[in-house]
């Protein structure tokens, strides 16, 4: 084997052959964020004018932007983000899309149906794959108003998955981790998920999510590798990620 084959195979998925799609929003004091969080602090330590260099200091919560949730985040002893091993960082992507019952019903919640169907166009979901949502929730960004949805109720209307769909994923695929474009796994509406219990049930499998995902319009439901990365930051919850996919023209 060449010691450069795998330099060969990166020049190869950086020709024109391969596409490479940003699957995370940019992030800001104005961007849109979960309610209960207050908008990310943006303080300039030092600047041109007084040094020769700019450091920014930042203040958010680690569910902030696209995110990762990790095991610790709800279960108590669960893994948290330093525990995290590189090799959980990639994946085969595998996006189902709801946007279109998503835009007749903003509650909708991704079903088990939803899965055999794709899987009836696409073949079985593949072990270990990363399983994203489609809803389309992510061309909201930038509104908090649109991304929060707060109707007449006082609560938040967003689509979200069934606790049944994702049991179906782990248990009957042996998935490794999902995600979606809402601030949350479960639909707030969803009377019978409240509160968070489908995204317990992620994180009690010791696998982590990424919420606040963009961009998944823009790649196929199927063939592409999907990276989910993110600091290796100590005893947290959660982090901002930078979240990518690479797929065959």
């Amino acid at each position: 084997m060449s010691d450069k084959n795998l330099w060969n195979l990166l020049k190869d998925l950086q020709s024109p052959k391969y596409k490479w799609v940003d699957l995370t929003h940019e992030f800001g004091e104005d961007t849109p964020r979960w309610p209960g969080f207050k908008p990310l602090g943006n303080n300039i330590l030092f600047d041109f004018d007084n040094a020769p260099m700019k450091v920014n200091e930042f203040t958010f919560p680690g569910q902030y932007g696209t995110h990762v949730d990790v095991p610790g985040h709800f279960v108590k002893g669960g893994r948290l983000v330093d525990e995290i091993d590189v090799s959980e960082f990639a994946y085969p992507l595998c996006v189902i899309d709801a946007s279109e019952k998503v835009a007749e019903n903003v509650d909708y919640a991704l079903t088990v149906q939803d899965i055999l169907d794709w899987e009836k166009t696409h073949g079985q979901i593949p072990e270990g794959a990363f399983v994203a949502m489609r809803s389309d929730w992510s061309k909201r960004w930038s509104s908090q108003e649109e991304s929060l949805n707060i109707g007449e109720d006082g609560i938040s209307h967003y689509p979200g998955w069934h606790l049944d769909a994702l049991e179906f994923l782990f248990k009957e695929r042996n998935i490794g981790a999902v995600g979606h474009e809402p601030f949350d796994t479960d639909p707030p509406a969803l009377e019978s998920q409240v509160p968070f219990k489908g995204e317990h049930y992620v994180l009690a499998q010791d696998k982590f999510q990424i919420e606040v995902l963009n961009n998944l319009d823009a790649v196929p439901e199927t063939g592409a590798i999907v990276f989910a990365t993110f600091p290796k930051i100590k005893n947290a919850t959660g982090f901002p990620a930078r979240v990518f996919a690479i797929y065959e023209v």
